[in-house]
């Protein structure tokens, strides 16, 4: 009995020397509701339970400016969270007001991950002076959604289906013209009414062009301003002509488009889920597919964005050590696992995802993950990005000019008086 006491006595001695099972806490901040929202939870649900060390506590905040300001404002104080999403379209407002820290080699290591392992357009969006500031989760970008049925017996169909035959300006016209004149109440819907959409068309077409939003810290210099002038006018012409909707809000553009009132829809990837969603209920009623914007203009462009995953400084400093090494595991382990991500519609940044045998496998999405490289991010300035001056423009002077309220011209004039000096 004394022995066995003796050994239990060492047996707490030796466990009571032993360090406890370090658990580290990642506070989590995102903008996701929704469908993206439901996804992302789910990712963070895999996480916590694959990591009984480390655990994300997640809090979802509002989207746009109420998430910026809130990520800005607790920064400052220390007090902000240790990972976030980010739209890389921020990330040159970010940098300026020192919210964002670098991500190192050495830390995309931690994670398992190199630049290499990415598409290059949002990594060249997270960099800045050859240095990483976030890192890409997805490519969301427009893309031209079309419905089948509406379409059938017209030259845009091919033997099986899919959309063929539109590969300029002119031939995308005659494709509405055809449409309008079979008696589809709005041969292409977008959100005229609202700025994101305005902007996203506005810019795919401006780009196609070759033409740039600010060049050499010039708002819409030189020739730039023609194209962007011809953008609005095309965009104003579909409205004229009854092939886009007037002043349509978000809901109600989508709304024509899933009521089998629109034959084609010029809007996000993220989308797709709605449709599927409702294909497979049954309440669709039509076949549909998506692509890539085609290049209307000449050359193949088109609007993009990212979600990424940054780390804000907390005042003049930044997370180290064990729970630097804890955020970058939570970001290798989410890059890792995209695919989850990816039935939101996005195009996984990581490119072992995107070119898996799993993804090629959903569709549309793999159909029209080729514009990952043709995917044209805003121009790295503070006007530009969501929520931004650019698209208050957006939405204040090239929606009236597409509502006739004013010629492409005269728009372009107003928006380079509007954002020049604005311009840092």
């Amino acid at each position: 009995m004394r022995l066995f006491k003796t050994l239990l006595l060492g047996t707490a001695l030796t466990l009571g020397a032993m360090p406890a099972l370090a658990k580290e806490t990642v506070i989590w901040w995102d903008f996701l509701s929704g469908g993206d929202g439901v996804r992302m939870k789910a990712l963070i649900d895999g996480f916590n339970k694959e990591h009984p060390d480390i655990q994300i506590q997640g809090t979802t905040l509002e989207w746009g400016v109420p998430f910026y300001t809130k990520v800005r404002t607790a920064s400052a104080v220390g007090e902000g969270p240790d990972v976030m999403t980010y739209h890389l379209s921020r990330a040159p407002l970010g940098l300026e007001e020192n919210v964002l820290s670098e991500i190192t080699d050495e830390d995309l290591a931690t994670a398992g991950l190199e630049r290499s392992d990415f598409f290059e357009a949002p990594i060249d969006a997270a960099t800045k002076d050859g240095k990483l500031y976030a890192v890409p989760f997805d490519i969301h970008a427009l893309i031209l959604y079309y419905n089948a049925d509406l379409l059938e017996g017209s030259p845009y169909l091919d033997a099986n289906g899919k959309l063929t035959g539109i590969n300029s300006i002119e031939d995308f016209d005659a494709a509405l013209a055809w449409a309008k004149e079979k008696g589809v109440e709005t041969p292409v819907t977008y959100q005229t009414g609202g700025e994101g959409g305005v902007w996203r068309v506005f810019y795919t077409l401006l780009s196609q062009q070759g033409g740039e939003f600010v060049t050499n810290g010039e708002v819409l210099s030189g020739d730039n301003a023609e194209k962007a002038a011809k953008a609005i006018d095309i965009m104003s012409k579909w409205r004229e002509n009854g092939w886009s909707p007037e002043q349509a809000e978000y809901e109600a553009s989508v709304a024509l488009f899933s009521a089998g009132k629109s034959a084609f829809q010029l809007n996000g990837v993220w989308e797709v889920p709605t449709f599927k969603d409702l294909e497979k209920s049954g309440k669709l009623g039509f076949s549909w597919g998506a692509v890539e914007v085609p290049p209307l203009m000449g050359k193949r462009a088109t609007w993009a964005d990212s979600h990424a995953f940054a780390i804000p400084n907390e005042g003049d400093k930044t997370i180290s050590g064990e729970k630097r090494a804890a955020v970058m595991t939570v970001i290798g382990w989410m890059e890792k696992h995209a695919i989850g991500w990816a039935d939101a519609g996005h195009i996984p940044a990581y490119k072992a995802v995107t070119t898996s045998d799993e993804y090629k496998a959903m569709e549309p999405n793999a159909t029209y993950a080729s514009l990952a490289e043709a995917a044209v991010f805003d121009p790295k300035t503070t006007i530009t990005g969501v929520a931004s001056p650019a698209y208050d423009a957006a939405l204040n002077i090239i929606a009236p000019a597409i509502q006739g309220y004013m010629s492409g011209a005269d728009a372009v004039e107003q928006i380079k008086a509007d954002l020049q000096d604005k311009l840092q």
